[in-house]
């Protein structure tokens, strides 16, 4: 007799299953034991034992006792392709249980310092993480500051958001000097922390716009009020500077095309900045098209005045912070320019 032979009382221990549900097994003919003893017990060999732990790891997918019947019936059942199908398994779920230990060692720290959080401080708090993680990819969501596990970081974001909450309470306009400033450390820290990622930059601003759209209530409504006035101050500052080189009508004109939606001239810069950093020449037939494109955008938004071009050329070659907190960068300037130019002189 082989000496691997169990009866069905050392099989249930051994397996942590219950003699019941091995009868159960046997009464279906999902796993009949190879032998019996002359007393009528039931004794199990290494090949059942095998097929036991087969049927087990396939109750560990969720598969039926008849599933499970058909699939250890072919002779040829990849069981290896289930093995690795469930070590696939197991990694999402530590995956899974990795993002959610993260989610709740940051809604610990975000409620940490303020005493016992009410129950909306954690529905709050959540319901922003899951905004986010609709708009975002994992990797992404670690590049923005209030995901990140960074004390020193974190402290400067919160220092920041306290200074606008203040602002926004005493109401400092947003055309004032108090919040130009913020304005534009806060964007100058948001494009530096986001890996100067206009694209990156741009979604963000799409899914506030968004939410803003569709009336979301608190907290993405607080999000949102300070977005706008943020948005406000910032654009009140990079104006301030444009007055210096453009007359009272040529601002207006400016602000009135500065209001509108910038997602068209967003694309068509992502794409001569991709020409520039393939290293495709400003002359090449592709670059030359996106610049017609550009010429035509900007005659759409300021007009057909290449004085006024000139000017707004001159300010930013005067003024380095009109491109800060932007995500737009001199070397593309520079190669939308020279493409401009070889379109030009054809």
């Amino acid at each position: 007799m082989d000496k691997t032979v169990l009866k069905i009382g050392e099989l249930a221990t051994r397996s942590g299953l219950t003699v019941r549900a091995l009868h159960h097994y046997d009464s279906i003919g999902l796993l009949t034991p190879s032998a019996r003893a002359d007393s009528g017990y039931r004794l199990y060999n290494s090949a059942d034992v095998a097929r036991l732990h087969h049927i087990q790891a396939l109750r560990k997918f969720g598969m039926s006792l008849s599933d499970i019947a058909t699939f250890l019936a072919s002779p040829d059942a990849p069981f290896a392709d289930i093995v690795a199908q469930q070590i696939a398994a197991l990694d999402q779920q530590i995956k899974q249980a990795s993002a959610l230990r993260e989610q709740l060692s940051r809604l610990q720290q975000q409620m940490s310092g303020d005493g016992d959080p009410a129950l909306e401080d954690w529905l709050g708090t959540l319901e922003h993480m899951k905004l986010y993680e609709q708009y975002f990819t994992p990797d992404e969501l670690r590049r923005l500051p209030f995901w990140q596990q960074d004390a020193r970081r974190n402290a400067k974001w919160r220092t920041m958001t306290a200074e606008l909450k203040s602002m926004m309470m005493r109401g400092v306009p947003p055309d004032s000097e108090e919040a130009s400033m913020l304005a534009q450390r806060w964007m100058e820290t948001l494009e530096r922390d986001t890996g100067n990622d206009l694209e990156f930059a741009m979604r963000m601003t799409a899914m506030l716009q968004q939410q803003k759209d569709a009336g979301e209530n608190s907290p993405i409504s607080e999000k949102i009020q300070q977005y706008m006035y943020l948005s406000q101050a910032f654009t009140a500052r990079k104006m301030a500077i444009y007055a210096k080189y453009l007359t009272e009508e040529e601002m207006q004109q400016l602000r009135t095309t500065s209001a509108k939606p910038s997602i068209e001239s967003t694309a068509l810069y992502l794409n001569l900045q991709r020409q520039m950093e393939n290293g495709v020449p400003p002359e090449d037939p592709a670059s030359q098209a996106l610049a017609r494109e550009w010429q035509q955008l900007i005659r759409d938004r300021i007009g057909d005045s290449p004085g006024l071009q000139a000017r707004i050329d001159l300010a930013h070659d005067n003024e380095p912070e009109l491109l800060k907190g932007t995500w737009v960068n001199q070397a593309t300037v520079d190669y939308i320019r020279k493409a401009v130019a070889a379109c030009t002189s054809i």
